[in-house]
């Protein structure tokens, strides 16, 4: 396979805003989320690294450790810059002699370059297996019952993955707990419409991106582009919370920063929730990201999501996530994208109780 070429940093053009807007997600999706199962396609690329230096090499590239969880091991992590910034975040199978990385589709050139850059070929070959896979997730309270109603094997503890448990199946894998998905089904291609259906028929309810990328804002969890730009350093994006980085492991590319922040000191800003007023329901300004307290300027604005209420024509009430400063904390009010809010631990409590 040909190369890609080397990327300067984890991201070549400015952070956006991750938007929902009204009507992305409908509320009987959202009521399947919240109480039962969906099932849907992952904006994700699939890269393997595979041979008897696979381990070894993922072990120093990523925050998290996969030699310690053995073989059968499904983490989250990040590849990171010399100097501790992420460049894309990962979520890893180890399977055997072959670590698998299912990584945002739009970071999966970047992936590609730092594989090829750090792994020799005679340790692990690479291969991006993107067009030849499906990865598909499966999230709600009831997901795990509903992929052993279809006949699906699943892992017997959060973090574990498992290797072709079903005919037509690559891997099914159990996310850590807290993760805005329960399970990662990853199948060849041509399978997805026969598990989707067989999923379906257990009671998943079939819906898309949106969706999961609703569950992901209200898990509170980060996105390459949004909550991720090129200063961004594991810690000011919740890893801490979210399993994300090992303070125990050998070395890895970035450990230094990582490291001498965690004993040494704390962000600067942090991610956190937003509670937009719900009345009136005024809609977050397009092209204005900044998050203002008593007139200063306090932080931005990442991701932004109307959440429907069931039952009530139109209604529900917009959230976000935001990058602030450490010193505003939860509870305070804010001026953030042009509206009034109240900043908010994450994960989001839901369902949404009280004014702003």
């Amino acid at each position: 396979m040909s190369a890609p070429p080397p990327v300067p940093g984890p991201a070549s053009q400015l952070p956006t805003v991750a938007r929902l807007v009204p009507g992305a997600v409908s509320p009987t999706r959202l009521a399947a989320l919240r109480t039962g199962a969906v099932i849907a396609p992952a904006e994700a690329a699939v890269v393997t690294l595979t041979g008897p230096g696979a381990v070894t090499a993922a072990q120093g590239l990523l925050t998290n450790d996969v030699e310690k969880p053995g073989d059968g091991a499904f983490v989250y992590g990040a590849l990171l810059t010399p100097k501790g910034m992420i460049v894309v975040d990962a979520w890893v199978a180890r399977l055997g002699a072959t670590m698998s990385f299912a990584v945002a589709a739009e970071g999966r050139e970047r992936a590609l370059a730092i594989f090829t850059r750090s792994v020799p070929p005679r340790l692990a070959r690479l291969a991006d297996r993107t067009t030849e896979l499906a990865v598909y997730r499966l999230a709600g309270p009831n997901a795990l019952a509903v992929a052993e109603a279809a006949g699906l094997p699943v892992p017997s503890a959060p973090g574990r993955v498992l290797a072709a448990p079903a005919p037509g199946t690559s891997e099914v894998a159990r996310a850590t707990e807290g993760a805005p998905f329960t399970l990662q089904l990853t199948f060849p291609a041509a399978e997805t419409e026969v598990l989707t259906a067989r999923l379906t028929a257990a009671g998943a309810v079939p819906t898309d991106a949106a969706t999961l990328e609703l569950a992901r804002v209200l898990a509170g969890w980060p996105r390459l582009g949004a909550e991720v730009d090129d200063k961004t350093i594991p810690q000011e994006v919740r890893y801490d919370e979210l399993g994300g980085v090992s303070y125990t492991k050998g070395c890895y590319t970035g450990q230094e920063t990582v490291s001498r922040l965690h004993f040494r000191g704390h962000t600067n800003r942090y991610l956190r929730g937003l509670l937009f007023d719900a009345e009136p329901p005024a809609t977050p300004a397009d092209g204005w990201s900044s998050v203002t307290h008593l007139d200063r300027d306090v932080g931005r604005v990442t991701s932004l999501a109307w959440v429907p209420e069931s039952g009530v024509a139109g209604g529900g009430r917009w959230i976000g996530l935001a990058l602030i400063r450490r010193d505003v904390g939860s509870g305070v009010m804010v001026r953030a994208a042009g509206r009034d809010a109240r900043v908010v631990d994450l994960p989001f409590a839901t369902p949404f109780v009280g004014p702003a």
